[in-house]
């Protein structure tokens, strides 16, 4: 169905692919191979820039000798590991195309599909995204770990996030123009991309394994990504770690009471040892708990305030000549 009743969008005048690669020497030759396959399938004046994050293995040099024998292609070094999400937006800000693309190098998200985003965005969609069927060579956790994510993102945000979906989408310029304003440091872009609104649909697909490789989302930094996500579209967290003190206080008023009764109204002898460190130790957790999430936000806040850049870019290579 189309967004609108209008007759389809031509086809865009040209199209930005942005991949973040991350020590992706195994996978960077294949890589090269179906994007501009996929690609130059369209028959569209297009770029494909690679961003490489501070890799350490061979990924920077073979990136520059993709770009010495494909014109199509620009390759950035960023002057560190400055982290996927970070990469992702040096790629975006880069990118010259009327529609750019966005893609993860490990080929578990088919550039095949780049036409039937295309598609979709002649319709007058603004932004198409990939949603998972199927998710082939993850583990239980991982996968059980995604699932709980999306719903409890929802319900403490109070906005809609496609569940099963990644960073893999089509942007219209204009949406990416929006997405460009949002200037902050700890950055969850496909919630993000989700927040600036546009007309949107997804394309579904079954995603499979990594092509080769490891991934480069374990579970530290799969969870770190998620305190970012719902600390930045959140302050519900902080009223929790509210609630969390009013019921403990609430715990320890009446146990003072009990105690008190027990001592001045009972012939109870009870030396208090075990108890006492009981409830010490469960107030002592409850004031960390309370105090970690208070350090989240008072943490953003501070890197925030200082006012650095994102990133910072040490070499590029390539200049693809394609219109605006």
């Amino acid at each position: 169905m189309s967004a609108t009743n209008e007759a389809p969008r031509p086809l865009p005048s040209s199209i930005s692919v942005v991949v973040p690669c991350y020590n992706e020497e195994e996978v960077l030759a294949e890589l090269e191979r179906r994007l501009t396959t996929a690609v130059s399938k369209l028959a569209i004046p297009y770029e494909i820039i690679l961003v490489n994050d501070g890799s350490k293995d061979a990924t920077w040099s073979m990136m520059q000798a993709i770009a010495e024998r494909n014109s199509h292609y620009k390759v950035i070094s960023l002057s560190r590991n400055f982290g996927h999400q970070l990469a992702l937006t040096c790629g975006l800000d880069q990118a010259q195309g009327e529609v750019v693309l966005i893609i993860d190098a490990d080929l578990q998200d088919p550039p095949e599909l780049f036409d039937s985003m295309l598609k979709k965005w002649q319709e007058g969609f603004d932004i198409v995204y990939g949603k998972r069927r199927k998710r082939s060579g993850e583990s239980f956790s991982k996968k059980a770990f995604a699932f709980l994510f999306y719903r409890i993102f929802r319900k403490l945000t109070g906005f809609e996030l496609p569940s099963d979906t990644g960073d893999f989408r089509l942007m219209d310029r204009g949406a990416l123009d929006a997405l460009r304003t949002l200037k902050e440091r700890h950055r969850f872009i496909r919630g993000m991309v989700s927040w600036v609104g546009f007309k949107q649909a997804p394309i579904f697909y079954d995603r499979p394994e990594r092509f080769a490789g490891v991934t480069k989302y374990p579970f530290r930094k799969s969870l770190f990504l998620a305190v970012d996500a719902l600390t930045s579209f959140s302050y519900k967290p902080l009223r929790l770690a509210s609630y969390l003190g009013i019921i403990f206080s609430s715990f320890a008023f009446v146990y003072i009471l009990i105690v008190l009764y027990l001592r001045f109204f009972t012939d109870v002898s009870w030396p208090g040892y075990t108890s006492l460190m009981a409830a010490v130790l469960l107030l002592g957790g409850v004031q960390l708990i309370v105090l970690g999430i208070m350090g989240e936000y008072v943490g953003r806040i501070f890197e925030q305030g200082q006012g650095r850049p994102l990133y910072l870019v040490s070499e590029i290579k390539g200049e693809p000549l394609i219109s605006k």
